[in-house]
């Protein structure tokens, strides 16, 4: 990956086709979201074998994508934790069984604490990673990414279709959102009043290339700015999906000159 200015440029095509297969797409997004985890605690949240996601997690970390963490986070006591799998080949068969324990006050959820285990514990590593401009992809390189934006924009198009179709309805007396959403706490929002924030927006601009690019770096800025240290993060927080695209419109057939002048 080369370095660059405005983040670092993922240049090789193998790291490419890495990232595009959709269930390492899906591990690095839940890695990135929810923070560490073994192998079992992923297969159970994403539905996955015990030994495909060891195998995933390993592909993710040769290309710099996710990295285990510290042996003094993972493992106390300095053990090493078992490895299921055999390397470089995506394994089959039944799930391995899962040594560790659950946090108590995850209520099932299937959350785990780093350092009660002695599974290899995994995180995301975080960056600005970006693609080649499409002028420098040649068709292999291409096709690889139409894979990969296509697979991640249909799954963030699901996503938002089903919080907005799963937001609850307004209770018929007091007007406010009723269901199992509704927040328990006095003060914190439920999830009508989350489902009432979704920002989504459709413009156009009259922009030059070099604005286009700026108004990139600027919206990365923005970003940047609201990101802090776990430690400094409110108690009302939730993640928010942010996307952007930005593209020029297509040619148009119609005479500007002739149309603006009547």
């Amino acid at each position: 990956m080369a370095e660059k200015p405005g983040g670092t440029e993922i240049t090789e095509l193998a790291a490419l086709k890495a990232l595009t297969q959709p269930r390492r797409q899906r591990i690095f997004q839940h890695l990135t979201l929810h923070g560490p985890a073994t192998s079992a605690s992923l297969a159970r949240a994403l539905g996955l074998n015990t030994g495909a996601t060891s195998y995933h997690l390993r592909e993710l970390a040769r290309y710099g994508f996710v990295e285990e963490t510290a042996p003094g986070e993972t493992d106390p006591e300095g053990a090493e934790p078992e490895d299921t799998g055999p390397e470089g080949a995506e394994p089959e068969g039944a799930e391995p069984e899962d040594t560790g324990t659950r946090d108590a006050g995850a209520s099932g959820s299937g959350a785990e604490v780093p350092g009660a285990h002695r599974r290899r514990w995994w995180r995301a590593i975080p960056g600005d990673r970006r693609f080649p401009p499409r002028s420098r992809q040649n068709p292999e390189t291409r096709l690889v990414m139409d894979q990969l934006n296509h697979h991640a924009y249909a799954e963030d198009l699901a996503l938002f279709e089903r919080l907005q179709r799963d937001a609850p309805l307004p209770a018929p007396e007091s007007g406010r959102p009723s269901g199992p959403g509704q927040a328990e706490e006095a003060g914190e929002p439920d999830e009508g009043e989350w489902a009432d924030a979704f920002a989504y927006s459709r413009g156009s601009l009259r922009l030059t290339l070099p604005e286009l690019r700026d108004f990139f770096e600027e919206y990365i800025a923005l970003m940047n700015r609201y990101r802090r240290p776990e430690g400094d993060v409110p108690p009302a927080s939730r993640t928010v999906h942010t996307r952007l695209l930005a593209f020029p419109a297509p040619d148009s057939t119609i005479d500007r000159t002739e149309t603006d002048a009547r």
